[in-house]
């Protein structure tokens, strides 16, 4: 589960420069309260390149704002706003592609973002209506209790209403994944769409790869091509991808990454921690609830939704993969009720080595 950062001083503008001298601006943004998110503002080839834009709630267009005019001041132009070209979202989360709506207002820059994301943008109002009633339903079937069912809807959708659909120009296969300098690498689980985009010897990971924390997981019960297996999978897409000449990566929200390799190795080693814990949770018949109270504890506020997400992410992942059972079934058939899981023990679904 991803922790919410917050400690300001931690997250702070920066400029850093590829070893073929493309310059690169680290904006640092209050996406919400007390969590905190970076857009990148790139300078290569005579191009002028924002890799996400922030939230746009509060004061992350502000935040931007102020970045733009230190990269101003730092670049010797008389505006950012105008010689952007490009909008490069890393993936379909709104503290990653809130601020269009404000920029969009202000500059001519073409919009890019994965096909499997696009209709998060382009049709934004109607993917909220459909992710509330997948949620809810999983809700239901995780054996989360009403009242807390109804709070973890309501801080779903406190910020979501903000937003509103924008257009895009292109997605990233309809240019083969490629735009000047900039490679994309499609690798799913954390979003249906995320990209990591390549530069010359960096990589701009949006929330693929986190240093410190472990990306957040959601079960692939909401969203197609997200869930752990695909993410676990994309992970070592993007270690056969990374070759040696990569010397650094930049996320979207923690520091950056000097040795990517190892850093997916130990993402890799918490979600086989993790997923042992949940089949020693599940040798008794038990709920997605009750496994994120044992993984995770008494959380409150967004982290109930995300610990329920997250716990839901690793159960999925182990009962697609035969190691767990439905206990409960014949109550299942009968109406609705929460889904009790618990370990098979089957002998060729145990030869399964857990994700490393």
């Amino acid at each position: 589960m991803q922790p919410i950062p917050s400690t300001k001083t931690l997250h702070t503008f920066k400029q850093f420069a590829t070893a073929q001298g493309a310059r690169i601006y680290r904006i640092p943004m209050q996406a919400f309260p007390n969590f905190w998110v970076y857009a990148y503002l790139v300078f290569v080839d005579g191009m002028t390149v924002l890799v996400d834009t922030g939230s746009g709630f509060g004061d992350s267009n502000q935040h931007l704002l102020e970045g733009f005019e230190r990269v101003r001041a730092c670049e010797g132009l008389d505006s950012v706003m105008d010689t952007l070209d490009y909008i490069l979202i890393t993936h379909g989360h709104i503290d990653h592609f809130g601020g269009l709506p404000f920029l969009l207002e202000k500059t001519d820059a073409k919009v890019g973002i994965h096909e499997l994301d696009l209709r998060n943008l382009t049709n934004y109002e109607e993917r909220i209506i459909i992710t509330e009633q997948r949620l809810r339903a999983f809700l239901l079937e995780a054996g989360v209790d009403a009242d807390r069912q109804e709070e973890i809807i309501r801080v779903y959708l406190l910020n979501k209403m903000l937003f509103r659909s924008v257009n895009v120009d292109f997605t990233y296969n309809a240019i083969d994944m490629k735009l000047g300098k900039f490679e994309f690498l499609h690798v799913p689980g954390h979003s249906a769409g995320h990209v990591v985009i390549r530069l010359h010897d960096y990589l701009f990971c949006g929330d693929h790869v986190l240093n410190g924390i472990s990306p957040h997981q959601w079960p692939e019960r909401l969203t197609l091509n997200m869930g752990l297996g695909h993410y676990l999978d994309s992970l070592e897409k993007l270690n056969a991808w990374a070759d040696d000449d990569i010397t650094l990566t930049l996320s979207g929200h923690s520091e950056p990454i000097t040795k990517l390799g190892d850093r997916i190795t130990q993402i890799k080693r918490i979600h086989a921690q993790r997923l042992e814990r949940t089949l020693a949770i599940l040798s008794k018949p038990g709920t997605v609830a009750e496994v994120s109270s044992q993984l995770f504890g008494d959380v409150s506020g967004y982290d109930i939704l995300l610990s329920v997400e997250e716990a839901g992410a690793h159960v999925e992942y182990l009962y697609q993969r035969g190691l767990l059972g439905i206990s409960n079934i014949n109550e299942i058939e009968q109406g609705d009720s929460p889904l009790l899981y618990k370990r098979l023990n089957d002998p060729v679904a145990e030869q399964m080595r857990i994700c490393c």
